[in-house]
């Protein structure tokens, strides 16, 4: 097999409302550059020792465990990563290892999988088809399972809006931001974002921007949250005020993502300026929709 590179976009879950429900994919990726080998050897680039561990390495375990599904036997990989979405930020890069494993693995088999394969393989790790889906086929989606089957769709993303996403100089696992969540809620709290991540669709499809304010809006996981986001509150506002249309945490945290037509640089400088002023440095990045999802490349 030749030197594969797949080139895996970033994703932000959630959208505020749209709790495990919603996900759109961005422009900012991570790579994967694969060759056969008979034992497994990884680089990445910026290093991260802990991902040179086959033992820890999330795409060489998904590699693996996708090539023993399809009845092959594992012998090694040689894999270059290029890191380029920040880690434990609530930007997806564990689904980016997830998607590209799953890819190289039928790839070889010279197979591309099916929904119902690549769910199989990929919930063995991470069972969240909001941040999953996004990588994998691109876009805004919105995504439910029933029983054992999952079922998403695709909805059209306006071209005039971009994603202004604050990177917060510090780490948060998804497991710490779920422990703080409550096991039950309220009717009241579940009507509430019904409401708006119906009102949320809407106004995209409609281009009623003005609306989005308001749709992403939460109550399900964002008070909860917040506690583990100093200034959370202020970020919010600041972006608000510089004129964002809509603001929420990107997926579990840490970072944030606004929604805006214009006003890029100063939405993002003033979520910046928010984190400054309880001493966490910041820096912002502003991106695109990526509509395409994952793309292999033969090197």
């Amino acid at each position: 097999m030749k030197a594969l590179r797949i080139k895996v976009p970033a994703t932000s879950a959630n959208l505020g409302a749209g709790f495990d429900t919603l996900g759109i994919a961005l422009n900012l990726y991570n790579e994967f550059i694969v060759e056969e080998n008979d034992s497994i050897e990884i680089e990445t680039y910026p290093k991260f020792p802990e991902f040179e561990n086959p033992d820890k390495n999330l795409f060489v375990k998904v590699l693996k465990t996708t090539c023993q599904f399809l009845g092959n036997e594992f012998h090694g990989v040689k894999v270059k990563q290029i890191i380029n979405i920040p880690v434990s930020r609530g930007l997806g890069s564990s689904a980016t290892a997830i998607v590209a494993g799953i890819l190289a693995g039928f790839y070889a088999n010279k197979k591309q999988p099916t929904d119902k394969e690549f769910f199989k393989i990929a919930y063995q790790f991470e069972p969240h088809p909001d941040n999953l889906l996004p990588a994998w086929k691109g876009g805004l989606i919105t995504a439910c399972i029933e029983g054992e089957n999952t079922y998403y769709s695709k909805i059209p993303f306006p071209k005039d809006i971009k994603a202004v996403v604050v990177v917060p100089d510090f780490e948060l696992s998804t497991e710490k931001a779920r422990s703080v969540l409550p096991e039950n809620i309220s009717i009241k709290d579940a009507v509430y974002n019904i409401q708006r991540v119906s009102l949320f669709i809407s106004a995209l499809v409609n281009k009623n921007y003005e609306l989005l304010k308001i749709a992403m809006n939460d109550k399900l996981h964002q008070p909860y949250r917040k506690q583990l986001i100093p200034n959370f509150d202020k970020v919010i506002k600041r972006a608000l005020e510089n004129g964002a249309l809509g603001v929420s945490l990107s997926g579990a945290g840490s970072c944030m993502i606004a929604l805006a037509k214009e006003n890029f640089d100063k939405i993002g400088s003033g979520m910046v300026k928010a984190f400054n002023e309880v001493n966490i440095s910041a820096e912002y990045k502003i991106l695109e929709i990526n509509e395409e999802g994952s793309k292999i490349l033969i090197e």
